[in-house]
């Protein structure tokens, strides 16, 4: 789409207001929302996915009369599509306005993620919420399993007494040592498990709500809400960005980490850590809050620093800096069936079996294989790096100090040195230490200095993952490696050579690839896999961008902040408001060819939820993003006529 094609289709004027009905007529005045919404559907949906988009074939333009004898014309695929979803959210509303319909499209994607998006991801672990939290389409199981920590007694208390109202809940008391073994066994009696609660002012058990991805994604994930935290509290939502913080605290206090998600399956693993930085932003939005909250989470923040990530020979190696360890046995039971067949093919050629027989024999033990084992070692290590797949971290990950979460560890550092220093008076006691913020200054400058050592490649211009079996640095240009813009333990001649280098070898028309282009192009049916080139993801840009604003390239923020959200924009634009997971940054589309498919594609007539992390990096980069570039965006103007080169 040109952009003189876009300047139609987002600027045309219509100057009538249509009122459908109002608040007080009578059942026989009230609008017929269904009958219009049926023509509309009928002329416009020629491929019938209940959206109109550009790749319906209908006239694109629409007439209808109102309840009041009003005849109006509605043109063009972004407005149809916009009447389309003010038709569908009327359901028995008495009034639709022509202001939602012409709406700038940026304007009505922030609305729709701030009074809408958020509410729609929003969880809660109770009698209210619980059918809906269980029953989702990831259970693949009649009965609806909720796990209590052995220790949460008002919880287990609670939610027996729920098992003879809700039908097929049996809920599950964990043992007070998980072990992988343990959770092995559970591989076939998947379910949900429990976060924290509080009580209402009448005394009854709430679960403290939670806000997930969205779409198949219908748990509580680690690294997700922070992300999801970031627009919230732009969106004024401090309220679940601290109940965000509160489930992480009881993750950490009841299953010894912040889970990869709640569910049984993920005991073992955790994700990247963000928890310091979640504390710092909800504290640095509100100064005013709660001290004594923050107290109880910043030993919860201190609690997973010492026992999840720096036991030596688990998460800390010998280098002293940390790689990612996703504890288990077996294949991980969360992915899709046949997921692993290219691999597993493999061994099976080695051990004679057929690869169903030997898949089975292989999951009861009765075929042992130290190799393959190590190869399901990585794989869980780079599902908990977040980066679930990525050829960079396929079959290695667990011999990796990576760039990223080594930034993260150092950000942990410093906001923990922060807290203590701006909140409590330079001294800070938990159960089992008091603390300086000079402690953990200490410990962020010793981190510093061994990734200078390990990681840092000056003739490249860039931070590279360690492998510390091998002794050298795993050179896959990534946007992991630009973290340590965000966390700020880079100098300035670092920090101008990582610009310059991410230039070079990430940014696409849509924003910043996850890698450079390292497909495995030696077997035909290699896995595609999703965090890799030509595929972007919103994590990597909102970490980017505020790296790159934090060492002064406002001209590099601008442009990257710009190519995204119009990408996003074009997107939702042409395709009934669609805002999913991921994007193909070269092709600036959401129709990406990789494993799992793009969740948030799916839906009838309208949305409810975007996607979570997707929805937060739009209200970022709107936030971050100039009032000249906002009009540009809303023209749909193409950023390769703004943007000539990186100085641009």
């Amino acid at each position: 789409m040109n952009s003189t094609q876009c300047k139609h289709q987002y600027i045309l004027v219509i100057a009538v207001f249509f009122l459908l009905a109002c608040c007080k007529k009578s059942v026989s005045e009230e609008p017929d929302h269904s009958a219009i919404l049926n023509t509309l559907i009928q002329q416009e949906d020629t491929d019938g996915d209940k959206k109109i988009t550009i790749e319906d074939k209908g006239p694109k333009k629409f007439e209808f009369t109102d309840a009041h004898g009003v005849s109006h014309t509605i043109e063009g695929t972004y407005h149809l599509s916009n009447l389309l979803q003010e038709l569908a959210i009327a359901g028995a509303q008495d009034t639709i306005t022509l202001d939602k319909i012409t709406e700038a499209p940026s304007d009505r994607i922030s609305r729709l993620i701030k009074t809408r998006f958020w509410d729609n991801l929003t969880r809660s672990i109770d009698k209210e919420g619980l059918t809906k939290v269980l029953g989702d389409t990831k259970s693949n199981t009649d009965t609806l399993r909720l796990y209590i920590p052995y220790n949460d007694k008002e919880a287990a208390t609670y939610f027996q007494s729920l098992e003879t109202e809700i039908s097929k809940l049996k809920v599950v008391v964990l043992p007070k040592e998980i072990t992988p073994e343990y959770v092995k066994t559970l591989n076939n009696k998947p379910g949900i498990l429990n976060l924290a609660n509080t009580t209402d002012k009448s005394g009854t058990y709430k679960g403290i709500p939670f806000v997930v991805p969205g779409g198949r994604f219908n748990e509580m994930y680690g690294w997700d809400s922070y992300f999801e935290s970031v627009g919230l509290l732009i969106d004024d939502r401090a309220d679940l960005a601290m109940a965000m913080a509160d489930n992480f605290g009881y993750q950490i206090k009841h299953y010894g980490k912040i889970l990869n998600a709640n569910r049984s399956y993920y005991l073992t693993r955790t994700q990247p850590p963000f928890f310091s930085a979640l504390l710092r932003e909800i504290y640095e939005k509100d100064p005013q809050v709660s001290k004594e909250w923050l107290s109880d989470n910043l030993k919860m923040v201190i609690q997973e620093y010492e026992t999840a990530w720096m036991q030596k020979g688990i998460r800390l190696t010998d280098t002293g800096l940390n790689r990612f360890y996703g504890e288990g046995i077996g294949i991980p039971p969360e992915t899709e069936e046949g997921h692993f067949d290219f691999i597993l093919n493999k061994y099976a050629e080695k051990h004679q079996p057929d690869a169903a027989s030997f898949k089975a024999m292989y999951q009861d033990g009765s075929i042992e294989d130290k190799a393959l084992d190590l190869y399901f070692t990585h794989d869980r290590s780079m599902r908990e790096s977040g980066h679930d797949t990525s050829n960079r971290l396929d079959a290695v990950c667990a011999d990796l100090n990576t760039v990223g979460l080594n930034s993260l560890l150092y950000t942990y550092e410093i906001d923990i040195a922060y807290l203590i220093n701006n909140v409590f008076d330079n001294s800070f006691k938990t159960n089992t230490a008091t603390y300086n913020s000079e402690f953990w200054l200490a410990k962020a400058e010793e981190r510093k200095k061994r990734m200078n050592q390990l990681m840092w490649n000056q003739e490249k211009g860039s931070f590279y993952d360690y492998n510390f079996v091998t002794k050298e640095q795993h050179q896959i240009a990534s946007a992991t490696n630009f973290y340590p813009l965000w966390s700020g333990l880079c100098n300035k001649d670092q920090a101008a050579a990582l610009v310059k280098k991410l230039f070079e070898d990430l940014v696409q028309k849509g924003g910043v690839a996850g890698t450079a282009d390292i497909a495995d192009t030696t077997h035909q049916n290699a896995p595609q896999r999703q965090w890799d080139y030509p595929n972007g993801w919103a994590p990597h840009q909102m970490l980017i961008w505020r790296g790159l604003k934090r060492y002064g390239y406002e001209k590099e923020t601008q442009q990257l902040v710009y190519r995204w959200l119009w990408m996003i924009t074009k997107n939702a634009v042409n395709y009934n408001g669609t805002i999913p997971e991921k994007y193909d940054v070269v092709q600036c589309t959401h129709k990406v060819y990789a494993e799992y498919g793009n969740v948030g594609t799916e839906f009838d007539y309208i949305t409810p939820s975007g996607f979570g992390w997707m929805n937060a990096s739009y209200q970022l980069g709107l936030s971050l993003l100039n009032e000249e570039l906002k009009g540009a965006l809303d023209q749909g103007v193409d950023p390769d006529e703004i943007f000539k080169n990186p100085e641009e």
